[in-house]
């Protein structure tokens, strides 16, 4: 992730709906599509460059699909996303932030206003008009679409190149003397934008016989018809309705009713939520029974046999698309389960026959990060140790649990009960890393943006988002923000944000660096968990894997935070199944 000595020279390219092309010094050639491949990996073997592209996913999908590694990217609107903040990074946005347009101008082709991305290759272009930027200034919708010939793809690789430029230019008054962190920011990000496309195209394994079972444990057999379907569906439910005699005929799945039928046994509670029930388990069978029921109806409407068919494919392997950061403070999300599957299906995750999981979870990641970005050396201490509560205890005079309770409260903003009063300790111990949280707080109580370590723009004043119909729709970092008041709300969320948002940045650049790694040991990355990387390796170089999931833990970090004096763990097993992981 460190600077080069010489860096690789910039190559923008395009690809469009008949041809792609590549611009860069000495360079301007034109590539049939029939050709991309076999010209795009003698190019990366020729001159090792660093591709330009205005997403990883309207460039570089081809390639990455034929199994070609890409190394090193510039993608401008990962980059973007940095800089300016929010989700929206088509070309024409990217074009906007560098000339300094107004992003609410933007045109958006039709496929990006219904689906919250870059373009379609194939927008229908706007008859034969010839330019491409409008008198305005701004990008035309339909780009992609437009480039269809050498000459308009040769321009639009140009501009590629030109706002990489600007791109670059940004980074240095934002960073001053820290632009190089920013920099390799970029090409982290960049590089889980390539790591997207190889997790949608890999897969993770599955053990399809070991799914069917569990999801038969949880909702019954697989229903002969729909008839078949509604009556193990009215058999799940008649298994809680047992407990209260005469309101068989409420509706589980309409919450107004449920707090009813929970009043008619004497709960009183305020809404129905798991974690508000949870206390109630055991003062009256009816809420035990409703709290299995709802793991159970979560498995049968989302992760069901319709799942399995429809996402696990032919070769045993569940896909979804992913994305590299989810507009809030940046991290990586993804669809169709493979961010959400219930604990009770993780024995189906299962690695292929002559391989296995190499499995690592970042240990107590968010207070080590809050070590970094605060440059509180005192708290940095208490990183050195395997359990950070433990020397937070120590200062603090408490109990354990309680220091990890102070530590959770700085960091998600609550400030009420015993959390507040064991806050008030660790403010006391460590008044650097927490005067940077009360800094984060004031600006989002002012809706002043903030930024990440790695210089990521987290928007207070209201971010776009994508389409909210997609599971790997932009979520907002943070815990709870349901507190009094817009204006604490917005505190708390920067308070987090720079947090969450900052480690995040440093698991792409681990993930980033882990991906080169476990590449001789035919290794692949399968799943990117928030702060979990699970790898399917080969079982003789399963422990070799693990050696360098370890290794490139040790020096991304040291390259992320500039710094040796904080330090991260990671608990990594090998596995066979991602159940038999330690939790």
């Amino acid at each position: 992730m460190a600077d080069r000595p010489s860096r690789p020279p910039l190559v923008a390219l395009v690809v469009g709906p008949q041809g792609a092309y590549a611009v860069g010094p000495g360079l301007a050639e034109p590539w049939p599509l029939d050709t991309l491949v076999a010209r795009f990996v003698d190019l990366a073997t020729r001159l090792g460059p660093r591709w330009v592209v205005w997403s990883a996913a309207s460039t570089l999908r081809v390639p990455v699909a034929a199994g070609v590694d890409v190394d090193r990217t510039w993608d401008l609107a990962e980059a973007h996303r940095v800089i300016h903040g929010g989700w929206w990074a088509t070309p024409g946005h990217v074009v906007a932030g560098c000339r300094g347009l107004d992003e609410a101008a933007v045109p958006a082709p039709r496929s990006a206003r219904l689906r919250g991305f870059d373009g379609d290759l194939f927008d229908v272009a706007a008859g034969e008009d010839a330019s491409l930027l409008a008198a305005d200034g701004h990008l035309r919708a339909d780009a992609l679409a437009w480039a269809t010939d050498d000459s308009r793809l040769r321009q639009l690789a140009l501009l590629a190149l030109e706002c990489q430029s600007a791109q670059q230019e940004a980074l240095g008054r934002l960073g001053g003397d820290h632009t190089g962190r920013l920099e390799r920011t970029v090409w982290s990000e960049s590089a889980a934008a390539v790591l997207c496309l190889e997790l949608e195209r890999d897969g993770l394994p599955v053990d399809r016989a070991a799914a069917e079972d569990l999801i038969a444990a949880s909702v019954g057999a697989r229903p002969r018809d729909e008839a078949d379907a509604l009556r193990i569906r009215a058999g799940r439910d008649a298994a809680v309705l047992r407990h209260a005699p005469g309101r068989e005929r409420t509706d589980l799945r309409n919450p107004t009713q449920v707090r009813e039928l929970l009043l008619s046994v004497g709960v009183d509670v305020p809404n129905t939520r798991a974690w508000v029930l949870e206390p109630y388990r055991h003062t009256h069978p009816l809420v035990d029974a409703l709290l299995r029921w709802r793991k159970d109806e979560r498995i049968a409407t989302t992760y069901g046999y319709r799942w399995l068919d429809d996402h696990v494919g032919s070769d045993d392997r569940l896909r979804g698309s992913w994305t590299a950061c989810d507009g809030g403070a940046g991290r990586m999300t993804a669809q169709n389960g493979l961010h959400n599957l219930p604990a009770p299906l993780r024995p189906a995750i299962c690695a292929a026959p002559g391989h296995l999981f190499v499995r690592a979870d970042l240990g107590q990641i968010e207070p080590r990060v809050l070590a970094v970005v605060s440059a509180d050396r005192a708290f940095a201490e208490a990183t050195r140790a395997d359990d950070l509560y433990a020397p937070v205890a120590a200062k603090l005079g408490a109990d354990r649990p309680r220091a990890k309770v102070a530590v959770l409260a700085a960091m998600y903003g609550q400030r009420s009960g015993a959390a507040g009063e064991a806050l008030k300790d660790l403010e006391r111990a460590y008044p650097v890393a927490m005067g940077l949280l009360d800094r984060a707080y004031a600006d989002g109580v002012a809706r002043r943006p903030v930024r990440t370590w790695g210089g990521r723009l987290i928007r207070l004043g209201g971010t776009p988002t994508p389409p909210a119909d997609a599971d790997a729709a932009p979520s907002s970092p943070g815990g709870d923000l349901s507190g009094t008041g817009a204006e604490g709300a917005r505190g708390r969320y920067a308070r987090n944000a720079i947090i969450q948002g900052s480690a995040a940045e440093l698991f792409k650049a681990w993930a980033a660096t882990v991906r080169h790694a476990v590449r001789p040991l035919s290794g692949q990355i399968v799943l990117c968990l928030h702060d979990e990387l699970l790898v399917h390796v080969p079982e003789q170089h399963a422990p070799a894997a693990a050696a360098a999931v370890e290794h490139c833990l040790t020096s991304a970090a040291r390259t992320w935070a500039g710094t040796e004096e904080v330090r991260f763990v990671a608990d990594t097993s090998i596995v066979r199944r991602w159940s038999e992981a330690k939790p």
